[in-house]
């Protein structure tokens, strides 16, 4: 089998302490380029013109950089770091030592990352991971500052000490699973994160601008599109300004999807090792160990569903906590949905069909009722806000209020009614399957042997039609996967389907009045 990269003799025998790559002192002083940068652009932006303001809040920055470099170079002189047949030892820091170590079977997790300024001075980023939910410093450490080339062999070296000694089955067919096809490229632009950060970007822009005293509404730029502009109807410069937001969120998006999966590849390793490498500008390598693998999550956000396009995450355990899993499970970009499901199979060999919406079982009326009325609902208040303020401000808006209301019902309540379609759910072997999402469906099909307990919930107004939703726990993902809105008999028959005696407990009988 072809391997990441040809692995260089190692540059210190094994248990000897290592130290940080030389070059790291490059990367720390490198971070001042950004006050540089902000001062020149400041001077573009004023027309050359500085103030008091601007020097201070420039020097400030500055002053903290060097701070921040003065760290940095600390920690090069400070950290080393040895692999040993029992446990990885790291030990960092000269006034506060810190000395922390993992044992070797306890890692979970050895991943690599790179951002942009690392790769330029070919340096990388190794993770050692433990997988506990505990807090981040004690599950995991990170050498921040070594070559690629040390990174791989660290990485060889631990997973081969790790797994001497068990038996790793390990699928028939290794070898790369996906690999990025550019025509995914057209999936890019589908999602809302793109227009959420048009926004973002300028609000930070606008703060940063009038921290140091520059009203942009005052800018050349500002002054000539409101000459241009300025006379035209307000529902057309409403109108205007939304195309652009969603012209710019798309092509943020694009942007983001080529750093995020730019060389792309899902390979399975020797060991039961599925590998993910993704990334332009921070590459990123991410591994997952496939007796770990407790199920597949298949994702179709509302605009990549009607392109026919999804996106599907790992199920596992020794991710981290929430916020770790989120960012590392991903096993394919947005890609077609066909494509999605070939590497669920090939991932997960159970046979086709695991993750498919089709087959599962419907939920009760009440549930379509629900979200019907929670539609109706959302329409009244949204229109209720412009009608309220015409009372006082104008006629107009009240009009406004009644066509948002007329205009939301029918858009939300077929909203609603593809939120009930998506509803559904099954035991497929030994998976529980659950379907469930009005603007992003999620199929998640989890391993039955890796659910710990059951989270019984009703809000009170499931509680008034007799409705529950039934959590199935697991050290896996996101910890706790739902399957919404079931009738009481559905639910536990359910639960003890799925895992018998998990509930039987807790389950209080009526008596027999026979």
């Amino acid at each position: 089998m072809r391997s990441e990269t040809t692995v260089r003799p190692s540059s210190h025998a094994a248990g000897d302490w290592g130290r940080l790559n030389g070059r790291l002192l490059l990367v720390n002083l490198s971070i001042l380029a950004a006050p540089v940068a902000m001062f020149l652009a400041t001077l573009a932006i004023s027309g050359g013109k500085t103030n008091l303001q601007v020097i201070i809040t420039l020097g400030s920055l500055f002053v903290t950089f060097l701070v921040i470099s003065g760290i940095g170079l600390m920690r090069l002189f400070t950290t080393r770091y040895r692999l040993t047949e029992e446990r990885f030892e790291l030990h960092t820091g000269l006034l506060f030592r810190s000395e922390r170590s993992i044992q070797i079977g306890r890692i979970r997790g050895v991943d690599l990352t790179a951002n942009p300024v690392h790769r330029i001075f070919g340096l990388t980023t190794l993770r050692i991971d433990s997988g506990d939910q505990s807090d981040a410093a004690a599950r995991r450490l990170a050498l921040d500052g070594i070559t690629k080339a040390e990174a791989l062999e660290l990485r060889s070296r631990i997973i081969a000490l790790r797994d001497a000694g068990q038996s790793r089955p390990v699928a028939d067919s290794d070898g790369v699973l996906s690999r990025l096809d550019w025509s995914w490229l057209r999936y890019g632009p589908l999602t809302v994160w793109g227009v959420g950060g048009v926004f973002i970007a300028v609000a930070s822009t606008y703060r940063t601008l009038s921290e140091l005293q520059v009203d942009p509404l005052e800018l050349g730029v500002i002054k000539d599109l409101e000459n241009r502009f300025g006379t035209i109807p307000l529902w057309y410069g409403i109108l205007l300004a939304a195309v652009v937001i969603v012209v710019l969120g798309m092509i943020g998006s694009t942007a983001t999807f080529i750093e995020n999966w730019a060389g792309y590849e899902l390979r399975r390793e020797d060991g039961g090792i599925l590998r993910i490498r993704r990334g332009l500008l921070a590459t990123r390598s991410v591994s997952i160990e496939e007796r770990h693998l407790r199920g597949l999550e298949l994702v179709e956000p509302v605009p990549l569903r009607w392109a026919k396009g999804a996106k599907l995450n790992a199920v596992a355990s020794g991710l981290g906590n929430q916020e770790d899993n989120r960012r590392r499970r991903g096993m394919t970009p947005p890609t077609p949905r066909g494509e999605a499901l070939r590497v669920a199979a090939e991932a997960l060999p159970v046979g086709p069909g695991l993750i498919e919406r089709k087959g599962l079982l419907p939920h009760p009326k009440a549930a379509l009722r629900r979200r019907i009325n929670r539609a109706l609902i959302w329409s009244v208040l949204i229109a209720a806000v412009p009608v309220g303020l015409g009372l006082w401000l104008g006629s107009w808006l009240v009009v406004t209020g009644v066509i948002t209301g007329v205009v939301l019902v029918p858009v939300l309540v077929a909203f609603a009614m593809g939120a009930y379609r998506s509803l559904g759910h099954g035991l497929r072997g030994r998976f529980l399957v659950a379907c469930s999402g009005a603007f992003a469906r999620r199929t998640v099909a989890l391993e039955r042997d890796g659910i710990i307990g059951w989270k019984l919930s009703r809000t009170p107004f499931q509680r008034r039609v007799g409705l529950i939703t039934l959590g199935a726990t697991t050290a896996a993902g996101e910890g706790v996967y739902h399957v919404h809105d079931l009738t009481e008999g559905q639910g536990i028959a359910l639960a003890e389907t799925a895992v018998p005696g998990l509930l039987a407990p807790f389950i209080e009988r009526a008596p027999d009045r026979g």
